[in-house]
């Protein structure tokens, strides 16, 4: 019998079984795995995909946040696919592990999803879903 968080039938997946999943770029090549995902506390929504790239046997990897939008996930390869080449990510706003940013900061928001041209949907009307009061916050 499965449990919760081993869960991945259909559309829905735990967080859980997220990461560690690989991420490849659209030719297969792969360019690092899903480290944790950022979930919007207000709009239920994930922020990001926080992507673990580059160093040597753990040592020197750097993380990198996505927008949630970027990354498809491809069946056969069991993996997230990503339009993004190498030399694009490793010029991308990312940081280490150990120094982490705040990554709810709206500015860094915005430079991360202007980076990979993607509107921030943060920006929208996110105040219809349920657990909004009328400030459009709990």
């Amino acid at each position: 019998m499965a449990k919760l968080g081993e869960s991945a039938s259909g559309r829905v997946i735990s967080a859980s079984m997220v990461q560690g999943t690989p991420v490849c770029n659209a030719q297969g090549e792969k360019l690092g795995s899903v480290e944790d995902i950022m979930i919007d506390k207000l709009s239920g929504q994930v922020r990001y995909a926080v992507l673990g790239f580059g160093g040597f046997l753990g040592m020197g990897d750097k993380l990198f946040p996505l927008p949630w939008r970027a990354l498809d996930y491809n069946k056969d390869w069991e993996a997230f696919v990503v339009e993004i080449d190498k030399d694009r990510l490793e010029n991308a706003p990312g940081f280490d592990a150990d120094n982490p940013p705040d990554l709810g900061n709206e500015a860094l928001g915005q430079k991360v999803y202007d980076y990979y041209g993607f509107s921030e949907y943060w920006a929208e009307d996110n105040t219809r879903g349920r657990g909004y009061g009328r400030s459009g916050v709990i």
